[in-house]
């Protein structure tokens, strides 16, 4: 592709990711986004992605991707027998981490606007950018023990559902200008503390 078509599939490619965040997937016209990157033509968007669910697909992927590298590496880090919470903060510190850039918090934003797609995701999704996602959802959906299967798979969405709202959240919060209540840190942990008790609740109330 020439140099300035491949500048233009980039601007396109911020402009829709940008607008997506701000307003919403389904609440942004094609039109807009390509005015948005300086084309008159609408059909600059099918020409550079195909369409406009690969244009999403392209945005996640370019995020996603890295992302998952670096939950692997956690993975790499962990024993043979590595807790529930050792694994939802491999789930968690990477995604987290997309607060720190702009175009990361647009990312999240993006995402938890899809959570009602979530199940269909698992099938769907680009295994080449979700390896290792996947290696931590089929673990944790094991757990706990005595438990079935489908009380397990309905925390598993409960749990995935909380930390992309809380990201999501957050990072609206810091594109706001405001300073969130706890630091990256402390947001990181105590995340990973609330999705742990999401999967593995206590067996018993006390009165």
């Amino acid at each position: 592709m020439p140099r300035d078509g491949t500048a233009t599939k980039e601007r396109i490619s911020n402009e829709a990711s940008r607008l997506f965040a701000e307003r919403g997937i389904y609440q942004v016209t094609n039109r807009e986004i390509t005015e948005a990157a300086g084309q008159r033509n609408v059909s600059a968007l099918n020409y550079h992605f195909g369409g406009r669910e690969e244009l999403l697909a392209a945005l996640l992927t370019s995020n996603g991707g890295p992302v998952d590298d670096a939950r692997g590496r956690l993975l790499g880090e962990l024993d043979d027998a590595p807790t529930t919470d050792d694994l939802i903060a491999c789930l968690v510190v990477p995604y987290a981490a997309c607060l720190g850039t702009e175009h990361g918090r647009q990312y999240v934003q993006i995402v938890a606007q899809l959570r009602g797609r979530f199940a269909a995701w698992r099938v769907e999704s680009d295994t080449a950018t979700t390896t290792h996602l996947q290696r931590i959802l089929d673990s944790l959906e094991e757990r706990p023990p005595g438990v079935s299967a489908d009380i397990r798979t309905e925390r598993l969405v409960g749990m995935i559902m909380l930390m992309t709202s809380a990201v999501a959240e957050r990072a609206r919060t810091i594109e706001t200008g405001s300073a969130p209540a706890l630091d990256h840190d402390g947001f990181v942990d105590n995340l990973v503390t609330m999705l742990t008790g999401v999967l593995e609740p206590p067996r018993s109330r006390t009165r």
